[in-house]
């Protein structure tokens, strides 16, 4: 059992006694923000890391600097502690009796034996940046000669089960936090090529972190409607019906009928478009206006022209064309790829069609391509290039912004009023201008869930930005009301409550409230100030501890390079859905902790050739429009 003395948190908070003897329970007063509190150890961690879900507030003095070093702290402690249990020669642990005399080895033959095992049994070599192949390796350089590894049996077995206790017991904590602060179903889907069957993944995000629930495979693509259905009712029951907000669903026209399905049976949930993909498609919407279409039809033609003149002359084009659309881009609005594409690449396609080989390539070809020749050495076409990657500026930044971690649920319709205010300020036309705003107003409904307008409004840090006579926000406030609430008196105490929050009224227009708007997170400026408005306070919590976006998940779905049935049968591992569990979580864990995947801590990127995205191959944009086409029907 720990020292008291090794509990950091301690000197942050001032004692005034326990409740009992020897009981952990203590009265005690945050030194930072002198709120008080009763409880053990487990509350004053809480406190001053910022968790929720456990009876106390997160303490609003401590800026994120200072949340950091005790989180280091934190960590420190838990090493402690872990070194000390292992340290202990408990029964049934592996212990070291014995040093084996050993011939010295160097690095170099170390090095060998390790890129042995990877060729022999053919294992990715991107393991080698996975932080756990690190830990591995040091320790069991730290255990020394002797160590025996894991049993076949064992690691089918015994281990697996043994990882999955720890990872369950630390969703606990997790769990524990979502009747208080509502949690969104995340859920994907994609067809598995090597299998063929469709792989369904489901994710459960919260403030406390995102974590995997389940993998389901569905081999019949015939009837996979009630399947969804099935997965996605499962799911929520699971969760908890009353704790689930909102489901965000990237499984394309396959989840129509299941969406139905869903909002009658729970009829208090949202069924929410991903805003990362809606904003691409409102991007791709965009570049069908009648004043921006010619420009990405041309950058079409040029790309290939371009196209075919390499297949006669590849070296040119190698030594030439060396910019390109970067991979996001152009995997995710291939409109904005391709015109940005052309325009990285404006001075290397005009020094190409001066050339001597693009002139001889001219006379073997049937073809008339005076136009395409006459955009490139132009001015117009660029100019009106320019114009579109301009206005999808505003979008492209907020993409890059917008992922599982740091999205708030207000931010997205903010960005939209941030967006257009930048659109104006470039000297558009009136009246295009007039079609680019009535475009979004017109697709907005229907592309983005309501909950982004109740945020917008039930955020702080948008207080007084004329919210009520915007028609969009109150039009999503008046949905989400009547999805939230179903009953008409609660929906008038919540409406009342409303109007006492924007009139300032008891402690919502408190000198600290005020002060503490925009410097405070939301949820826990509402859970400091909105005591006194009981029911806007949860709606407000709730809403605002929503995430927008799939993003993360998808990027650990894509992180799974191989089938994972497959590895578990290369274990011997009958139980396929722990083995999936455990995998998923784990690289959550890593990913919510910062561990990198790299020594250089940077994303790999490896997996997407460079040269991929120098030459003009068109493979990548033709995956990419269907991505598009399965949402064709929103």
């Amino acid at each position: 059992m720990p020292s008291e003395s090794d509990k950091w948190g301690w000197k942050h908070v001032s004692v005034f006694g326990g409740f009992d003897k020897g009981s952990g329970t203590k009265r005690w007063k945050c030194n930072h923000c002198n709120l008080r509190y009763n409880g053990s150890y487990s509350r004053v961690r809480a406190h001053l890391l910022g968790f929720t879900g456990v009876g106390v507030k997160s303490c609003p003095a401590i800026d994120r600097s200072l949340r950091e070093a005790f989180q280091t702290l934190e960590e420190e402690r838990l090493a402690r502690k872990k070194k000390r249990t292992s340290g202990s020669g408990k029964p049934g642990k592996r212990i070291r009796t014995s040093r084996p005399s050993l011939t010295c080895v160097t690095k170099e033959d170390v090095d060998d034996i390790v890129a042995r095992f990877f060729y022999a049994d053919g294992l990715s070599i991107k393991v080698v940046n996975s932080p756990y192949f690190l830990e591995m390796a040091k320790a069991i350089s730290a255990f020394g000669p002797g160590y025996e590894p894991p049993t076949k049996d064992e690691l089918s077995d015994s281990f697996l089960n043994k990882e999955k206790g720890r990872i369950e017991k630390s969703m606990a904590l997790v769990r524990e936090s979502w009747p208080h602060t509502g949690c969104t179903i995340l859920s994907l889907g994609h067809l598995d090529g090597l299998r063929g069957c469709f792989r369904i993944d489901v994710f459960v995000s919260s403030p406390r972190g995102l974590i995997f629930l389940k993998a389901v495979d569905i081999d019949v693509i015939d009837g996979m409607d009630n399947v969804l259905t099935g997965v996605l009712s499962d799911a929520i029951v699971e969760v908890g019906p009353t704790n689930v907000v909102q489901i965000i669903s990237h499984l394309g026209q396959a989840c129509k009928s299941s969406e139905s399905f869903i909002l009658s049976k729970f009829p208090h949930l949202f069924w929410s478009p991903c805003a990362s993909l809606s904003i691409c498609m409102l991007m791709e919407e965009i570049a069908e206006l009648d004043w921006i279409k010619p420009v990405v039809l041309c950058a079409k033609e040029i790309e290939e022209c371009i196209m075919t003149f390499q297949r006669s002359s590849p070296g040119v084009l190698i030594q030439n064309l060396k910019g390109g659309s970067d991979i996001i881009s152009t995997k995710f609005a291939p409109s904005y790829g391709i015109v940005q594409k052309n325009f990285q690449l404006k001075q290397a396609l005009q020094q190409v069609v001066v050339g001597e080989d693009w002139k001889q390539w001219k006379l073997c070809i049937p073809e008339d391509i005076v136009s395409i020749e006459a955009a490139i050495t132009g001015d117009d076409f660029w100019s009106r290039a320019h114009l579109f990657l301009q206005l999808c500026e505003p979008f492209l930044r907020f993409l890059a912004l917008l992922n599982i971690n740091r999205s708030v649920m207000g931010d997205v319709y903010d960005w939209r009023v941030q967006a257009l205010e930048a659109v104006r300020s470039k000297g558009i036309d009136e009246s295009a201008l007039n079609q680019l705003d009535e475009l979004i107003e017109n697709r907005w409904d229907v592309l983005f869930s309501p909950l982004h307008a109740a945020g917008y409004i039930l955020n702080p840090k948008y207080f007084g930005k004329g919210q009520t006579k915007d028609r969009t926000v109150m039009r999503g406030w008046k949905a989400t009301l009547e999805r939230y609430e179903g009953d008409s008196t609660a929906r008038r105490v919540l409406r009342e409550q409303l109007s006492s929050y924007w009139r300032l009224e008891g402690s919502l227009g408190e000198e600290d409230a005020v002060d503490c708007r925009d410097k405070m997170d939301p949820v826990a400026w509402w859970e400091n100030f909105g005591f006194e408005t009981p029911h806007l306070q949860t709606l407000a919590m709730k809403v605002l501890s929503q995430v927008s976006t799939v993003g993360t998940c998808e990027e650990i779905r894509q992180d799974n390079d191989f089938p994972c049935r497959e590895s578990a049968n290369r274990l011997g591992v009958e139980r396929v859905e722990d083995l999936v569990f455990v995998r998923n979580n784990l690289r959550l864990h890593s990913q919510r902790n910062g561990i990198s995947s790299s020594p250089s801590g940077k994303r790999n990127l490896s997996s997407c050739s460079p040269s991929r995205i120098k030459m003009w191959d068109g493979t990548l944009l033709d995956q990419t429009k269907e991505i598009f086409s399965i949402h064709d029907t929103l």
